[in-house]
């Protein structure tokens, strides 16, 4: 940003829904947030996603212009509920979630499940994602409830002195033949709930 206000690039960046940010794939997307939403530098991107300057560059150019494309793009029609598979899915997840019954969890887990936790660290594989179930075992500031973000499948997250206050981040689940395959936690990005649309299961929309 410059003393004369926001860039016309952060101007485009703050503007886009969530929705319209998960249609970047992760580099750009983390390359435009992190520059134009959050003012970080070239350097600072690196050192956060791990990537290389130059990399950083080139995923900033090229979700610009995505992010110039969707803007001009019809606004979409409301996403199609969940399929009753996905609903079973993610019910079952945050079930086992919430009891600590993380061995159970990793059965639901695709081979190649890809994890990612916004602003921290990307895992694959059930060994590499196995750590973030660790890593929640021992935390109690939190308490799933299943719903959709944008239309996407999530468990909301709550806290659990106040469960029936709003979610204060969420967690993206993504399923594919009853497994799942990806996952993207925003505990340490939770930022993007601010204009989210999230939608407990059960609930309707506005």
């Amino acid at each position: 940003m410059t003393d004369d206000g926001p860039s016309a690039e952060a101007r485009v960046a703050m503007a886009a829904s969530l929705r319209t940010f998960l249609r970047l794939p992760v580099a750009q997307r983390s390359s435009v947030l992190l520059m134009d939403v959050l003012g970080h530098s070239l350097e600072e991107i690196a050192a956060i996603t791990g990537a290389t300057v130059p990399s950083v560059k080139a995923s900033l150019h090229r979700g610009r212009d995505r992010l110039r494309e969707l803007a001009e793009e019809p606004e979409e029609a409301r996403s199609p509920a969940l399929t009753p598979v996905e609903r079973a899915s993610l019910q079952a997840y945050v079930d086992r979630f919430n009891a600590h019954d993380f061995d159970s969890v990793r059965e639901l887990l695709a081979d190649e499940i890809r994890a990612e936790v916004v602003d921290r660290a990307r895992l694959k594989g059930k060994k590499e994602v196995s750590t973030y179930f660790q890593n929640y075992s021992g935390k109690s500031d939190w308490l799933l409830t299943p719903g959709t973000v944008e239309g996407h499948p999530a468990a909301l997250v709550l806290d659990p002195a106040d469960p029936d206050g709003q979610p204060r981040y969420f967690v993206l689940l993504e399923w594919a033949g009853g497994r799942l395959l990806t996952l993207r936690d925003f505990r340490y990005a939770r930022y993007v709930v601010d204009g989210a649309e999230m939608v407990p299961l059960g609930a309707t929309g506005p």
